[in-house]
């Protein structure tokens, strides 16, 4: 079945030079996720990313008429688009098709430096299917931002040693930590592995220059983003925002460290057993690296006690590529099984094939390739001629964007953000509890319309109070006047 090793290195592959393998990396990212461009919506929080941006792009900074979880950066990035390409679904997932590409290219530059072109081609292309597929990936998510800066500023540090580099790369740090902050962490532990690596080598006096310089970039790009908030004196906003809401929402009800064990141990035995083994050279310093951006981005699953799909976007890169190594020291597969593989490969997108069923199915009956409730039930309200203001969107609500609307409060910009009351006092939200904000929405602002989803509770399950008031208060005051796939449009009666 097997045969003996191969040689790491190919003719076909040594000959690539990056804008060979961009050209490829993007060709297959786009490929991918063409399909999805056309879809309402791939994960909630891609919608509230956009509203957002949309407010920004209106005159508001961000947390000042609008409220997400997320540094400013990623508002910042679906801003610029859609000041520059207006409300376009395609513009958006376009871009996020390139950061994809892009930043596989750049884990395919950093794999080159300890490997063959060979094990890193296939490093980054793997980048692409991991950062696309499995769940809520082709839509734009913060981890695709963040994850592109980060790896662009590794890539810096391990073809550069200068200071000017390090600044550069702080830079680029720092973008990262703007657009998700859990990212803190690898930039942290990178820190620490400089600091180890000075003493060990006796060169502490170079690494601490470029150190200070690194951190003189990255503290420029939080100064930065601080800074349109300290012309509006609202400094206190951006750091209650930024900083503390994190804090008070990694501690929140439905978040343990304990569920992030079980992810935790399979990585890290992974890389245990590679070193152990020595199919990866612990000896090797870029390896050493990853290593300590590794567990950087684990610490950080560790201190948010949870681990959602998307939040993997930005482990990839780094463990790819010791994987990948490790994989290629492996007995090769006799010939006989490249069909096989070749197969399997070709299978592993097969949640595009199933979405360019879709939209052509969509397109036949509808006559658009767009498609989702998320875009079918504003295009139902606006037609039938129903009152947009004041609109609640409990689920869809990618349809403010679409309405030229905005959410009812500030804590409804994302639906479940009525239910994180530990979050209020950092969105300076006037009320202090979920029921009260719930209420506030129903019993004075009153929305004429409001939209829910079939065979779904508008909150968690697990929060029965919530459920129970709203599933009341919708039975005596609104009616169902309207049903589009899922998607429920309730009026209310008086």
């Amino acid at each position: 079945m097997f045969t003996k090793i191969s040689s790491l290195t190919s003719p076909k592959y040594e000959g690539f030079d990056w804008k060979s393998v961009l050209l490829i990396l993007f060709l297959v990212a786009f490929f991918i996720r063409f399909p999805f461009f056309f879809r309402d919506y791939i994960d909630r929080d891609e919608s509230t990313f956009i509203i957002m941006g949309q407010s920004w792009v209106d005159g508001h900074l961000p947390y000042t008429q609008l409220w997400d979880l997320k540094p400013p950066v990623t508002f910042f990035f679906f801003a610029l688009i859609i000041k520059i390409f207006g409300k376009s679904f395609i513009a958006i997932r376009l871009f996020g098709t390139l950061l994809v590409a892009l930043t596989a290219l750049f884990t395919f530059e950093i794999a080159s430096k300890i490997t063959s072109k060979k094990v890193a081609f296939w490093c980054a292309m793997f980048c692409v299917f991991f950062q696309s597929l499995f769940g809520s990936l082709q839509g734009v998510m913060s981890e695709h931002i963040c994850t592109f800066f980060f790896t662009v500023g590794l890539f810096i540090l391990f073809w550069k040693d200068d200071a000017k580099w390090f600044f550069t790369a702080g830079l680029l740090f720092g973008l990262s930590v703007m657009t998700k902050l859990n990212m803190v962490y690898p930039v942290l532990c990178l820190g620490i592995y400089f600091l180890w690596e000075g003493f060990h080598k006796k060169q502490i006096g170079s690494n601490f220059k470029n150190l200070s310089f690194m951190g003189a970039g990255f503290v420029a790009t939080i100064a930065l983003t601080a800074l349109p908030y300290y012309l509006q004196e609202s400094t206190t906003l951006w750091w209650e925002s930024i900083f503390k809401a994190p804090l008070a929402y990694s501690s929140g009800k439905f978040h343990s460290p304990l569920k992030t064990l079980p992810f935790l141990i399979v990585i890290l035995g992974l890389l245990i057993t590679g070193f152990s083994t020595k199919i990866i050279d612990w000896k090797n310093r870029e390896l050493q690296i990853l290593t300590f951006i590794v567990v950087g981005v684990l610490l950080s699953y560790i201190q948010a006690g949870k681990v959602n799909g998307h939040y993997l976007i930005q482990l990839y890169p780094f463990i790819l590529i010791p994987l990948g190594m490790g994989m290629s020291k492996l007995p090769v597969l006799h010939k006989k099984w490249k069909p096989a593989i070749i197969f399997l490969l070709v299978l592993i997108p097969m949640e595009s094939y199933l979405e360019y069923a879709n939209i052509i199915s969509n397109k036949m009956e509808k006559g658009s390739f767009y498609n989702g409730e998320g875009i079918d039930v504003p295009n139902y309200i606006s037609s039938h001629n129903l009152e947009t203001k004041n609109i609640f969107f409990t689920e869809y609500h990618i349809g403010y964007w679409l309405l030229n609307e905005s959410p009812p409060t500030k804590a409804a910009t994302h639906p479940s953000n009525i239910t994180r009351e530990e979050l209020f006092p950092y969105m300076q939200n006037p009320r202090s509890t979920g029921m009260e904000e719930l209420r506030y929405i129903m019993e004075v602002i009153r929305p004429k319309t409001l939209v829910a989803r079939k065979n779904k509770e508008i909150f968690d399950k697990k929060l029965l109070e919530y459920n129970a008031y709203i599933d009341l208060y919708l039975l005596e005051h609104y009616s169902l006047v309207g049903t589009v796939g899922r998607g429920l449009i309730y009026q209310r009666l008086e």
